[in-house]
């Protein structure tokens, strides 16, 4: 029992001791590596030479060494230091190169060059030492003799394509851009599950005049493998990163056909086609599904969905649609719906025909009756429910029954204490408040509404606030801010005329009011839905003419920019407009989208 007991104590005092060793060793390398890093190559030099006596010869530190006395021009002691770890190790090839290396800091470049080749002429199938010297290469800028020993190392561990990720970015360094597709490539064929990588170098990478080439060696890798679906997959992907959805479509089609993915790649490209306003693809897409696609599919109801909404937004997109249009889309909805029916499969479509016929048709009866339905269902889900209620509460608002609205907004916001759908649903309570001129409880909703979690909501909450305050009390009836109000909820209710009326008021009764910037931003917005781009556009302008410092300043400059891009066809004009938006006023909300559309603009890849 004595022996084990005296085992055990040096047990524990070894462990300490080895402990407090790693530690000491730890501090050390750090010490030594934070000189090396501020240029402090004596002191750091000291420590790792140190280091590498004391550590079993750790090859790491007495490269540190090395370069050290080569960075302190001791290019005598770095040659010999070098050329006697040589002769107590030869098979450290990597040695040679920091010859070499040091050769060539003097000037001695023949030399130079003669120890740079022995270390890959005594190369062997050991694939860490290869990659050591490549490294080394590397980190010298010697790309070709990297690329050199790369190749040699494939050859001789008679293993095809060890380091193609590796040549694909020496290639990337050398700017040999066929090379590094190449490679890339070949990366690819090691393991399909390198794709994302790949795709993601490549888009980082290429430039836009790079991408033929890429889809030239493509279509060759297409053509010598016809089943493996890899390269048609990159294929398509560059169509999609080009943003040529017509090709994109045409491939994901083949593909679809050829392995029988029952429509998931053609929903996938139309999907993203839609998301980026291509709805002619998207439309192309959703309808090649439907067409071809049982109603049992498992793409087939949510196509017939992206089908309706990318014929929607293409209607209602365009400043010059017509009632016609408006009839002919209502026409398709009925026509879905006499297919699958009304029921909890369609009923994301039922929430979004109602809004067709809310914001569009001006029908709210049929918007609200829709959703009364969808709500019957009971086994839905509760955000859907909420959403729905939400929804329901703004069109009882349009038709004039604020009580209604109110309760509808009241349940949601009893349901979601916590989360975005409560938040908009007490937003939607104070702006009913505020409708009413009850401004101060609205004032004291929006001010508590400014911590959502929303940010969305919390801007909104602000502009309010800003709004309510700024104004508030500058009359002691409070006239003023009652009839923008109205105006306001007037135009909520699409009673255009009359809006504009009271707005007109405003400006007759208290001139140089300083509700006049919101009031130019409200007709802006009545212009904009009856689809007057011209007027729409002179009011925004004037907005930003005479009030560039006032809180609706981004909001106009933002949609300005959408209108000289979107209905003016002017992207020239647009870009202009999201540069000065994201520069000027980089604190907006809508600064970082503004960036994206202008760099989209310019043909940068996103």
């Amino acid at each position: 029992m004595k022996y084990i007991i005296l085992i055990f104590l040096h047990l524990c005092l070894y462990t300490g001791f080895v402990e407090n060793l790693c530690a000491q060793t730890a501090q050390k390398a750090n010490l030594a590596n934070e000189y090396f890093n501020n240029g402090e190559y004596e002191k750091a030099g000291q420590l790792y030479v140190t280091l590498f006596n004391e550590n079993n010869k750790n090859v790491f530190y007495f490269g540190r060494y090395v370069q050290c006395l080569i960075e302190v021009n001791d290019l005598e002691a770095a040659e010999k230091t070098v050329k006697d770890e040589l002769k107590r190790n030869p098979d450290q090839l990597n040695l040679y190169v920091s010859l070499g290396n040091i050769y060539e800091r003097g000037g001695q470049q023949e030399k130079a060059d003669k120890e740079y080749r022995k270390s890959i002429e005594k190369l062997t199938p050991d694939q860490n030492m290869i990659s050591q010297i490549a490294g080394s290469f590397g980190q010298l800028n010697k790309i070709d003799l990297a690329i050199e020993t790369y190749l040699k190392g494939e050859e001789i561990t008679k293993i095809s394509n060890l380091y193609t990720y590796n040549l694909a970015d020496l290639y990337r360094r050398k700017g040999d851009v066929p090379n590094m597709i190449k490679y890339n490539l070949k990366f690819l064929n090691k393991d399909i599950h390198n794709i994302n990588r790949v795709q993601t170098d490549l888009q980082r990478y290429l430039q836009p005049e790079d991408f033929t080439e890429l889809q030239t060696q493509l279509y060759e890798l297409v053509q010598k493998h016809p089943s493996d679906p890899t390269y048609p997959e990159m294929l398509q992907w560059t169509f999609i990163t080009m943003k040529v959805y017509t090709k994109a479509l045409r491939q994901a089609k083949a593909m679809d056909l050829q392995f029988g993915e029952n429509g998931r790649r053609v929903f996938e490209v139309a999907g993203i086609a839609y998301d980026d306003e291509d709805y002619d693809n998207a439309i192309d897409g959703f309808s090649y599904i439907s067409e071809n696609q049982p109603k049992n599919s498992s793409f087939y109801i949510e196509a017939r969905r992206g089908l309706l909404n990318a014929r929607k937004a293409k209607v209602t997109k365009r400043f010059e649609y017509t009632t016609e249009d408006l009839t002919k889309l209502k026409n398709e909805y009925l026509d879905f719906f006499n297919l699958m029916g009304k029921n909890t499969q369609t009923a994301a479509l039922m929430m979004e025909y109602s809004e067709f016929e809310a914001l569009y048709l001006n029908d709210l009866p049929t918007a609200i009756t829709t959703l009364e339905e969808l709500i019957s269902f009971g086994s839905l889900g509760k955000e859907m429910i909420a959403q729905a209620k939400l929804n329901l509460g703004d069109y009882y608002l349009m038709n004039g029954d604020r009580w209604e609205a109110s309760l509808f907004f009241s349940q949601v916001d009893k349901d979601f204490k916590e989360g975005n759908l409560g938040e908009y649903a007490r937003y939607k309570n104070a702006k009913l408040s505020y409708y009413a001129g009850d401004f101060e409880w609205a004032q004291e909703q929006f001010k508590i509404l400014k911590g959502a979690t929303s940010k969305l909501i919390s801007n909104d909450a602000i502009d309010m606030s800003v709004l309510i305050m700024d104004n508030l009390g500058l009359d002691t009836t409070e006239a003023t801010l009652q009839m923008f109000s109205k105006a306001d909820l007037l135009i909520f209710q699409n009673k255009f005329t009359e809006a504009i009326l009271l707005l007109d008021s405003i400006k007759i009764i208290y001139p140089n009011h300083s509700l006049e910037d919101d009031v130019i931003y409200l007709k802006a917005q009545i212009y904009k839905k009856q689809k007057k781009a011209d007027l729409c556009i002179s009011l925004f302008e004037n907005l930003l003419e005479k009030f560039p410092e006032e809180i609706k300043a981004d909001d106009a400059l933002f949609e300005l920019a959408e209108l000289y891009e979107e209905v003016r066809k002017n992207p020239e004009k647009a870009k202009e407009l999201y540069e000065k938006l994201y520069t000027d006023y980089s604190g907006s909300t809508y600064a970082v989208e503004a960036k994206k559309r202008y760099r989209r603009l310019r043909g940068e890849s996103l």
